[in-house]
């Protein structure tokens, strides 16, 4: 199938992007690695006027961190550069480990992590990783002004978020661990590439054995990335042992909403999420730092 004809622009500076944004309003499209927007468009499930593909603007390729301990990944970030990390694979063992399960090696070529957070697709991974990592996506206007966007609040539904008219996702914003970090993400696919039947990522944040801070979420078991908020709780302020393992993989189960379809029953998805917390929480070597 053909797309719908639309224009396009190829902006090489912010302020030529935001106008033109102000030119075609809700009927453009941000064009970053295009690994979703493309298809869509050639399906016809989408019909922008107008294209913005923003890769001739310079500087949105990095992925850094500031000196308040936050990691920064820009709006070009590639998922092959985050893929190949020295800086992730020494400090952020959950991103480290979803990276190259991320599609197929021709869609981590260009595909990018802030655009999956802004494509949020239930079934994405990065949105999960972001969530129990407590991340933020960081919105820009016409103006320059800048907000912060958790997660949990920009991925709101079913490839919904909460940019408004005229911002541009240009980065997001892993914020500084309290204590030492380990995590992990186990993925459930029919197929290598696949997109997730079921994933969970688990991120914890620990000094002296204790945690200070634990994320959980899920993808593929509901309409949207799961904070399994519960199972956090359940984990804070305490050590690993038999007992809160149990007691969080069984809150994370219940956390997940899952539907049966052809890749499987919601019961069988449901007891994957909890084997897989127990599975990822028990394995030390896997949630090494």
């Amino acid at each position: 199938m053909y797309p719908s004809r639309f224009h396009y622009e190829a902006p090489r500076s912010l302020d030529e992007a935001f106008g033109v944004l102000q030119t075609y309003g809700d009927e453009a499209k941000i064009l970053a690695g295009g690994q979703s927007l493309i298809p869509l468009i050639k399906l016809r499930f989408a019909s922008p006027a107008c294209i913005v593909d923003i890769n001739n603007i310079p500087g949105l390729e990095f992925h850094e961190e500031d000196s308040d301990g936050s990691l920064h990944i820009g709006a070009l970030c590639r998922h092959r550069d985050l893929e190949r990390s020295a800086l992730l694979r020494s400090k952020y063992p959950v991103m480290s480990v979803v990276a190259p399960l991320i599609s197929d090696p021709m869609v981590r070529n260009r595909g990018t992590l802030v655009g999956s957070l802004c494509h949020a697709d239930p079934q994405g991974d990065w949105a999960s990783t972001m969530l129990a990592l407590g991340g933020e996506v960081i919105a820009r206007n016409a103006d320059g002004g800048e907000r912060a966007i958790p997660v949990s609040q920009f991925v709101v539904g079913p490839f919904q978020n909460t940019l408004q008219q005229g911002e541009i996702a240009v980065r997001a914003r892993v914020p500084a661990p309290r204590g030492t970090r380990s995590g992990t993400y186990l993925k459930l696919e029919r197929r290598v590439g696949d997109f997730a039947t079921v994933g969970v990522a688990i991120n914890l944040e620990s000094s002296g054995g204790t945690i200070n801070r634990a994320g959980i979420a899920l993808t593929g078991v509901g309409p949207n990335n799961i904070q399994c908020t519960a199972a956090e709780q359940a984990l804070a302020g305490k050590t690993l042992n038999a007992s809160t393992i149990e007691q969080a993989a069984r809150l994370a189960a219940e956390a997940a909403q899952p539907k049966t379809d052809v890749r499987g029953s919601a019961e069988y998805k449901r007891h994957v999420v909890y084997t897989f917390v127990m599975r990822g929480l028990s394995n030390r070597e896997a949630m090494a730092a």
